[in-house]
């Protein structure tokens, strides 16, 4: 099934079918997946996380599912964010252990594991899929647009990995992983804090963190970063509590 639509550049819809939602047990999901018709500028992809996509590999989407309205985009703004005061406690703890890399989105063995490692200790795995490098690849690496991967070390010995999108005026959390034998680091959220420095660094005025899903144990930490807005009803409306 394909069906082109009318944007700059032109997109191509590649895959539309209801499928078992990820991330809430019982529900069904639908997100049309779109190739663009090549590589988008920055100011392009600002504009499609405005109208609140995600990128998956070459492709974009933004959630259609038939009967539920769970997921939402998230972002925060860079020079509005206050951490709490748990996350400044993981700021401080992690900043002590962690030391952090910057470079182009790659894929090696390591890697592979470290994320196999990530799905498992999470439960995040499905039964009788295991992605390979050439999965990985095709997940994480392919892309639509420009981005580069932030890497994670303690002791030398990389222990998580977060792939970053960059638009012109904002970046976007594609996926962090990590190591469960290093859960006390919090570094999902200390990737977070993360990106927000960097995106203030370059003077950028978003960080996208994907879908906040309230009811999803896995998705529902991105709320606790305040103040941020979140995309309902096709409109952005600001949050400045829990």
């Amino acid at each position: 099934m394909s069906s082109a639509l009318p944007l700059v550049p032109s997109e191509v819809i590649v895959y539309d079918h209801e499928e078992d939602c990820p991330y809430l047990p019982g529900r069904r999901a639908r997100r049309p997946l779109r190739l663009p018709a090549r590589l988008l500028t920055g100011a392009e992809f600002d504009g499609r996380l405005e109208a609140g996509d995600r990128r998956m590999g070459t492709l974009l989407y933004t959630q259609a599912c038939p009967a539920c309205a769970e997921c939402e985009p998230i972002r925060v703004g860079v020079r509005d964010f206050v951490p709490s005061r748990a996350q400044r406690r993981v700021k401080r703890k992690g900043d002590g252990r962690i030391v952090v890399r910057v470079g182009p989105i790659d894929v090696d063995d390591r890697r592979v594991a470290l994320f196999l490692a990530h799905e498992r200790g999470r439960g995040l795995d499905q039964a009788g899929v295991r992605i390979d490098a050439r999965g990985y690849e095709a997940f994480l690496v392919a892309s639509c647009v420009d981005g580069f991967e932030i890497r994670y070390f303690v002791d030398e010995r990389l222990v998580a990995v977060a792939i970053t999108d960059r638009g012109e005026r904002a970046l976007s959390a594609v996926y962090t992983y990590w190591n469960p034998d290093h859960a006390c680091l919090s570094l999902g959220t200390y990737s977070i804090l993360t990106q927000l420095a960097l995106a203030d660094a370059a003077g950028l005025d978003w960080v996208y963190l994907g879908l906040a899903i309230r009811r999803s144990p896995h998705m529902v930490y991105k709320l606790k970063f305040l103040p941020h807005e979140r995309r309902i009803g096709g409109l952005w409306r600001p949050f400045a509590h829990l």
